[in-house]
């Protein structure tokens, strides 16, 4: 499917640090890609309701990456998945009497123009599930020549027991693992199964469901081997960053790991991604945004509402992207004021004057500080905070001529539009 218009990124003068990471397998800060060519994979949405706060606060970060990639020399290859069949989107689809392609068409098309509004860039490939059902039904049939799978009423399960690497990805328990298996779209208390951790990659056909023809029967993927599918055959066997919100550490990014393992043999655990990158959660009023709450704050609702989507953008920078955190009025109001703040300190430095001669020596600084931050994992609020001091500045008249270098550092580093 198609992904949104690209967005135009200027090129600033030297280059950027080599970007950092926390990576989730290793507890440990680590280079996010120490090749030419950096890959991304970014679980996407199940467009039954899109674009929460949620959403784009983790989509603004990895944009945050790929931009601080392309800033250090690197070319970057984007893959994001959209999984457009899956319970909760027929659920929602039954619940409202609507066609449910035409629920998942219309919350694909509001979240590729929330995007647009945000100034995220694209990713190169854009999957839906249904589009790779031909790849999900190769990685199902590696797997079961290697002796994975196992039938249980027409359902297709793939055994844990058959990757000894199982567990590296999210380090938990057992007993911790089957709690969020539960929790998170999982069927540990399903008799019959060989261990209550593992995974459906094929769900059999069901009455009134969509469902598609399989070497194993009519039905449709189960959650996990999509992302494995797509990420595969798209960015290849190893790749650099899996990234997703915190909640997606298990059950999901477990799984897909386990399925690359097993459908490529591998022994050592260096199948699928080199790194983890997983985003706090959004809370409306101390308690997480999600769906099933019905607490959720709604981007294309704040833009009808007149919103600027920079503040928007800027009230998301405002966090480091791996803690949880609050969405709240005076957060938005205290973004909007740094929005005016930084474009009439813009306006202000724009023209030279007596001290036109330290406008480009302020903008390399602040360039520099900005550079820096995002370097040591993704640290936005540093790098607003590099901003905020130079706007500060430019209004006491101390930066005359950087105005448009620093608007260009911002638009680039940033993605905010001054």
């Amino acid at each position: 499917m198609d992904a949104w218009p690209d967005v135009a990124v200027p090129e600033l003068p030297g280059r950027g640090l080599e970007p950092m990471i926390t990576d989730t397998a290793s507890r440990a800060l680590a280079v996010a890609a120490p090749g030419q060519v950096a890959r991304l994979y970014a679980c996407g949405i199940t467009p039954y309701d899109a674009t929460h706060i949620g959403h784009a606060a983790t989509f603004v970060a990895w944009d945050l990456l790929v931009r601080a990639w392309r800033d250090a020399g690197h070319e970057v290859r984007y893959v994001q998945n959209v999984t457009d069949v899956d319970d909760p989107l027929l659920e929602r689809a039954a619940r409202d009497h609507q066609d449910w392609r035409e629920l998942a068409d219309r919350e694909i098309g509001l979240y590729r123009s929330d995007m647009t509004a945000l100034r995220v860039i694209p990713p190169q490939h854009l999957i839906g599930a249904v589009e790779a059902l031909p790849l999900i039904e190769q990685l199902n049939t590696r797997l079961g020549d290697r002796g994975a799978l196992y039938d249980l009423d027409g359902d297709s399960y793939m055994s844990r027991a058959a990757d000894p690497w199982f567990g590296m990805v999210s380090g938990l328990d057992t007993r911790a693992m089957t709690e969020l298996a539960a929790e998170n779209g999982g069927d540990p208390a399903r008799p019959c199964k060989k261990d209550p951790l593992d995974p459906m990659v094929w769900l059999a056909a069901r009455p009134g469901e969509p469902s598609w023809p399989s070497e194993l029967g009519k039905g449709r993927p189960g959650w996990h081997v999509e992302c494995a599918a797509i990420a595969g055959h798209y960015l290849g066997e190893s790749f650099d960053v899996q990234a997703g919100g915190r909640d997606l550490i298990f059950p999901h990014h477990e799984m897909t790991a386990s399925h690359a393992r097993v459908a490529v043999g591998d022994a050592g655990g260096e199948v699928f991604a080199r790194r983890y990158a997983h985003a706090g959660m959004v809370r409306l009023d101390g308690e997480k945004m999600s769906k099933s709450r019905g607490n959720l704050v709604f981007v294309s609702r704040l833009l009808a509402d007149g919103l600027d989507p920079m503040a928007i953008r800027l009230a998301i920078l405002a966090h480091h992207y791996r803690p949880d955190w609050d969405w709240s009025d005076v957060m938005v109001a205290d973004a909007v004021d740094r929005l005016a703040r930084w474009r009439s300190a813009c306006a202000q430095a724009a023209a030279g004057g007596a001290a036109a001669a330290a406008g480009p020596l302020a903008a390399a600084e602040v360039t520099a500080a900005m550079r820096e931050r995002l370097a040591d994992d993704l640290d936005a609020p540093g790098a607003l905070a590099a901003v905020d001091r130079w706007a500060a500045a430019a209004a006491g008249g101390q930066a005359a001529g950087s105005g448009p270098a620093v608007r260009t550092a911002v638009d680039a580093l940033l993605g905010v539009a001054l």
